[in-house]
């Protein structure tokens, strides 16, 4: 029998990517909302199996401009507290720490965007995440959270010390796009112009290092799929 995986997307052009595919096949039917416009989420993704918090260029402090993000913290808090999954990628992971009490904001380090390694924790190197120990992400953020209380550290980068957390086995808070492909980036690249223009990034330095590390990030992306599907009691079944 399909489980229910409901996505909730900020930008049409960041969606789950590489990913896509990973939770298909691991029996999940998969539904985007994209919260900005969809009114009344709340019930749909409070009920899903799944729930996977996507990335977006607002910041959770700024609730007060893009009122959604209050019911996106509300049900990801519930679902957590009743130890329901919860996968969150960059905005997403900082909803996951608003979420549980932590506070939320601009880094000190400036924005880091670009391809580098992490830096796993002794808990990183026993969770799902142990299969990025010798890749590289992609990072694209300029927030950073605190840890909050009773999440365990996962991973730190040179720049930013808290890139992931978990939270019991049920909730997943990555920093870094896990779901990022060479191909789906071609769409950021144009998304984010204003933003990488800003940052003095040059595209085609951003696109040569995705067209060489996305493909090795990708290839890992069942085994940490499957990895946090198992330590849910919900078997796989690739």
């Amino acid at each position: 029998m399909k489980r229910s995986a409901v996505v909730l997307c900020h930008v049409g052009f960041e969606d789950l990517d590489a990913l896509d595919a990973v939770v298909r096949n691991n029996g999940f039917d998969i539904r985007y909302i994209e919260t900005p416009v969809e009114r009344g989420f709340q019930k749909e993704a409070l009920a899903a199996d799944l729930l996977i918090v996507l990335g977006g260029p607002i910041g959770v402090y700024q609730d007060d401009q893009y009122p959604f993000l209050t019911d996106e913290i509300a049900v990801v808090r519930a679902r957590l507290a009743a130890g329901i999954p919860v996968l969150g990628i960059c905005l997403g992971a900082q909803i996951m720490a608003a979420a549980l009490g932590a506070n939320v904001y601009p880094g000190a380090n400036g924005k880091e965007i670009g391809w580098s390694a992490l830096q796993l924790t002794p808990a990183g190197l026993d969770s799902p995440l142990k299969a990025l120990a010798d890749g590289s992400v992609l990072h694209w953020h300029g927030d950073t959270f605190d840890l909050p209380k009773g999440a365990q550290l996962l991973a730190s980068s040179a720049r930013y010390e808290r890139q992931a957390f978990s939270y019991g086995n049920h909730g997943l808070a990555l920093q870094f796009h896990l779901e990022a492909s060479a191909s789906g980036l071609e769409r950021w690249y144009v998304g984010h112009t204003g933003e990488l223009s800003a940052e003095t990034i040059d595209v085609n330095f951003l696109r040569a290092q995705s067209e060489r590390c996305a493909p090795i990030a990708n290839a890992v992306l069942g085994d940490i799929v499957q990895a946090y599907i198992g330590r849910l009691g919900a078997p796989s079944v690739v």
